[in-house]
């Protein structure tokens, strides 16, 4: 070894330089530093109340962390290979400059697994904070939309095949609602990433007098590991935030597929903004969804990395072991995905504009009342499977005669089921079939705008 180890008291020889290479996480683990910085200052300062070291000492180590913080901030503290992690680099900076005698010291009554785990932990939560935070931008662009999306009528599907006639808030809000769940499982994820392992050593706890809940309370933690063998080795913190970004990754993906298919030439409801789309290289007339395919790419990569997190976990031993250390580069990697996919889908959703005449168009079409013409048929009496058969046949005429509901003559209505005259009677709009839906989380214009009322307190709950 080119340098001594803090471990390399029992070795004989140095380390391979390409297994110090193998070995190393500082390339991607220093993002950690200013997490483990204020868990070092805050274990210090326990040390130090608790005369485990003269608090002197602890002044001194705290003062030269908070100096190590700025170097690393300023880039004027450079890493390498044999500092291994970001943990050691700072104690060996720190050694540096309150000298080994000193600095040597912070290291007492704990161990890099669970320093590691407590600024892992750190790192999560101020993610989950930053995350939450930015659905709550894609869910006011959202809520502005829907609000100015009430009177427009446009067709809803599914299997990708006309099915009814909604207003076009009614579409904006339902995304609006997944995002709320992604915003609560994050939120409830919190709760079990908000416990401190600090203090659990390398796994059996630590034979110093330590306070524990004097550390929790200055890092922030709503409370404290009660099994030091699972508290160093538990990633399920970490799987769990990955879900959470995972699916919020799939609403993204949701909505940005049906973002693409409105936008293409055979739909032609909604047109991007030139500024969030791109050419080809070879074809000049092309203009390229590449924002919302992107965000559809990137959630398969989120999701790789989840299953890369549960993969490495599940035969794993007690306590920590070295394979953990790959646990990192999927969290960092899916958060800052997830952080850039929900701050451009805001602009997409504010930006994107929708074709009114054609959507109102398509919503008047392929027979997408019929549901109501049989709702009608069995208010009146008729058994709801007859009425769905007698409006089946009813569409089938319509389309082997190439005529619209709006073009059937009495006649031809009575032929086929008398009982079909009264429930066609004055016609059923595009309008009327959204407003007959007037049921709590209904398509009604009327159950629409007291959802939006509703938000809006959630919003101005939310700037408080």
């Amino acid at each position: 070894m080119t340098k001594k180890k803090a471990w390399s008291g029992r070795f004989k020889g140095e380390l391979a330089p390409e297994v110090e290479k193998f070995n190393a996480s500082i390339n991607f683990d220093r993002r950690l530093y200013r997490h483990d910085i204020a868990l070092s200052i805050a274990h210090a300062a326990m040390l130090g109340r608790e005369r485990i070291i003269p608090a002197s000492q602890a002044v001194v180590i705290t003062r030269s962390l908070k100096k190590i913080e700025k170097e690393i901030s300023s880039g004027k503290l450079r890493f390498k290979a044999s500092d291994e992690d970001i943990h050691m680099a700072i104690e060996r900076r720190l050694s540096m400059i309150a000298g080994p005698d000193i600095g040597g010291k912070l290291h007492t009554a704990r161990s890099r697994n669970d320093q590691v785990a407590t600024s892992f932990r750190m790192y999560v939560r101020d993610e989950i904070d930053s995350i939450r935070l930015l659905l709550r931008k894609l869910q006011r662009a959202l809520f502005k939309r829907a609000t100015g999306a009430v009177e427009i009528l446009a067709p809803a599907y599914t299997h990708l095949q006309p099915a009814q006639p909604v207003r076009f808030a009614h579409w904006f809000l339902a995304y609006f609602e997944m995002f709320d769940r992604d915003s609560a499982r994050f939120a409830d994820a919190r709760k079990r990433v908000n416990v401190m392992p600090l203090g659990s050593a390398a796994l059996a706890g630590t034979n110093f007098p330590i306070d524990r809940q004097s550390v929790a309370k200055e890092l922030g933690f709503d409370s404290i590991s009660q099994n030091s063998m699972d508290a160093v080795s538990d990633r399920d913190f970490a799987v769990e935030f990955l879900f959470a970004v995972s699916m919020t990754a799939t609403h993204l993906s949701r909505l940005a597929e049906e973002i693409i298919i409105m936008s293409s030439a055979e739909f032609g409801v909604v047109e991007l903004p030139d500024s969030f789309c791109t050419g080809s290289s070879i074809m000049p007339q092309k203009k390229n969804p590449d924002v919302p395919e992107l965000i559809r790419g990137k959630t398969g990569r989120i999701n790789g990395n989840l299953v890369a997190l549960l993969t490495m976990l599940k035969g794993l031993p007690l306590a920590y072991n070295k394979d953990m250390q790959e646990d990192k580069e999927p969290v960092f990697d899916s958060s800052d995905q997830i952080k850039s996919m929900l701050d451009i889908s805001s602009g997409l959703v504010l930006k994107m504009k929708l074709n009114v005449k054609k959507l109102g168009e398509r919503a008047g079409e392929s027979f997408m009342t019929a549901v109501d013409i049989a709702d009608r048929m069995a208010m009146a009496g008729t058994p709801f499977r007859e009425a769905h058969q007698i409006v089946g046949r009813l569409t089938r005429h319509c389309l082997d005669n190439n005529i619209k509901f709006i073009d059937l003559k009495p006649a031809q209505i009575k032929k086929i089921d008398p009982r079909l005259v009264k429930a066609i009677k004055g016609g059923i709009t595009a309008s009327v079939s959204a407003d007959g839906k007037n049921v709590i989380g209904g398509s009604a214009k009327k159950r629409i705008l007291a959802r939006l009322k509703q938000i809006e307190k959630m919003i101005l709950k939310w700037e408080k």
